[in-house]
């Protein structure tokens, strides 16, 4: 059925207003810092490979060791945090046990409360275990999300029978060889969104690290930029430099998306034929 024009220009404005900031950011990190302010804001200029060789020579490329810091605290902590989520998840879905509705009413009441209420509770205990301003300070919070265990549970509801769980225990399958080579795969669609869901929130997450971390070489990405970003009002030649990092910080989660949509498209079909 076509779209009414209404419909179709409401689509188009939030479109615009989505793509807007991403178009100048594009189009700002081509100028240098005389240009940056100068000139109109839409207009390109021809600077983008002079400011990525700048950016790369701040302090010895200290802005690539915060894209590696990154991609350790997403790619290990989405990973991690994915399997936790697949196996709690499948545990509260497939089993039964004294407490299973009070566990998940706290699962529940956990996806509604805010990270950033957390994490200084977080960075008191970890403080007192020696591990703040550590990879790990901002690794162990992460592993554990309220959000995709609810997410894994409903999945492993839908997904994996009940009548071949018990089949396979009939035949004499233990329990984690059930998980891990009968429910894992079926379970693999809803997995792949929920590891990208953790994956994007790990990659822009500001608050956590910023709290756990004073060393700059343990910052990510985020953290990093904003590092920057203060030093611009002393320094503008700064603005050039956030900007092309802000730039350069997107294209992993453009290319990560690119390569899993195939996943999550037919975990979305399979909840529209659920639904």
């Amino acid at each position: 059925m076509p779209l009414a024009p209404g419909s179709t220009a409401v689509l188009l404005l939030g479109a615009l207003y989505c793509l807007l900031p991403v178009a100048w950011v594009v189009i700002a990190s081509t100028k240098d810092a005389s240009e940056l302010f100068s000139t109109f804001t839409f207009a390109p200029s021809t600077h983008l490979w002079d400011n990525i060789v700048e950016l790369t020579n701040y302090r010895d490329g200290l802005y690539w060791r915060w894209m590696l810091n990154t991609a350790i605290y997403a790619g290990f902590g989405a990973v991690v945090s994915t399997y936790v989520s697949a196996l709690s998840g499948y545990a509260l879905a497939k089993y039964t046990f004294p407490g299973k509705g009070v566990v998940f009413k706290v699962l529940l009441m956990g996806v509604l409360v805010p990270g950033v209420i957390v994490a200084i509770p977080q960075y008191l205990l970890l403080a007192q275990v020696g591990l703040t301003n550590t990879y790990w300070s901002v690794l162990l919070p992460q592993l554990i999300s309220p959000y995709g265990i609810y997410l894994a549970r409903i999945y492993a509801a839908a997904a994996v029978p009940t009548d071949i769980i018990e089949s396979a225990r009939t035949e004499g399958a233990r329990e984690l060889f059930i998980f891990h080579r009968i429910a894992l795969p079926m379970m693999g669609p809803g997995l792949v969104t929920i590891f990208l869901f953790q994956f994007v929130a790990v990659w822009n997450n500001f608050m956590l690290p910023y709290i756990m971390l004073g060393n700059d070489e343990l910052f990510p990405i985020t953290v990093g930029l904003s590092g920057l970003l203060n030093q611009g009002a002393s320094l503008p030649a700064m603005y050039t430099l956030v900007i092309t990092g802000a730039l350069l910080s997107v294209i992993p989660l453009i290319v990560l998306f690119l390569v899993l949509q195939r996943y999550w498209r037919v975990d979305l079909a399979a909840g529209a034929v659920k639904a």
